[in-house]
């Protein structure tokens, strides 16, 4: 039986692969090891030690859905480097998406498959955004680097296209330093309120509101989603998304702000 989840992948390792490169080989040839892992009716079951078991297979299955989109800058200096980095395997990382300051597009893992560019991390009660992400590094070296017009433009139509095409909610995307705020700052200084006003993640209203006075501000971050293990690195990620500001205390001028965003999540 020809199952949708393998002529999925079957799809995965041959039309997205174009030239004779080494890394697209090895694309094509993990690919082709997913194939076998997904086709093996017998291993899994196997490691159950239980003697009355069987396997019967189902209609109804299909690939992985992404839900989230996870924004990233590459630290690099280029694209071209950045793809080379993505190509290493020693490097163990790559992402589905890198948007070059030109505006260039390159894909470098279908959608449909699972990335490794978030890492360690914690978004709500997800451990794992590889599983449930796609990945789009932005070419910036993540300190004096602008981020050109074109390049903003260019990651706002392809932001369009995964909304579409995976329907994922206006609230999925989001920094790497959301989900990792222990770890990472990026994107560092991003154009975050341009792209809310296009439909991909939140921004705070004009008309502030002031907290009530038993306003939690760890909660809130709680509630938005922000991993609060350590409360003062989730409130520099909070701060670097929606105040432009990396230091890790919370100002009286910024809670109506955490409040207004606060209140999208509830």
């Amino acid at each position: 039986m020809r199952y949708t989840y393998l002529i999925a992948l079957a799809w995965l390792g041959t039309s997205c692969i174009s030239g004779k490169s080494p890394a697209e080989k090895t694309y094509k040839k993990k690919v082709k090891a997913l194939q076998e892992q997904v086709s093996d009716k017998k291993s899994q079951l196997q490691a159950l030690p239980w003697q009355d078991k069987m396997w019967a297979a189902t209609t109804n299955l299909s690939i992985r859905k992404p839900n989230y989109v996870l924004i990233h800058h590459t630290a690099q200096n280029s694209t071209e480097q950045t793809i080379r980095t993505f190509q290493l395997e020693r490097t163990a990382v790559s992402s589905h998406y890198v948007v070059g300051r030109d505006g260039k597009v390159v894909q470098m893992v279908n959608d449909y498959v699972r990335a490794h560019h978030a890492g360690l991390g914690k978004w709500g009660n997800d451990t794992d955004l590889n599983s449930s992400s796609i990945g789009i590094e932005m070419d910036n070296n993540g300190t004096t680097d602008p981020w050109p017009e074109v390049q903003i433009q260019a990651l706002i139509e392809l932001l369009k296209v995964l909304k579409e095409r995976h329907k994922i909610p206006q609230k999925n995307f989001l920094g790497h330093a959301d989900y990792a705020p222990n770890r990472k700052i990026d994107p560092y200084k991003f154009p975050w309120k341009q792209l809310a006003k296009e439909g991909f993640g939140c921004w705070y209203e004009e008309d502030l509101e002031t907290p009530p006075g038993n306003f939690d501000p760890l909660l809130a971050l709680r509630v938005i989603g922000y991993d609060i293990s350590n409360p003062q690195n989730a409130i520099r990620a909070f701060k670097l998304h929606y105040i432009q500001d990396d230091s890790s205390e919370l100002k009286d001028s910024d809670l109506p702000i955490l409040y207004s965003i606060f209140k999208q999540y509830l």
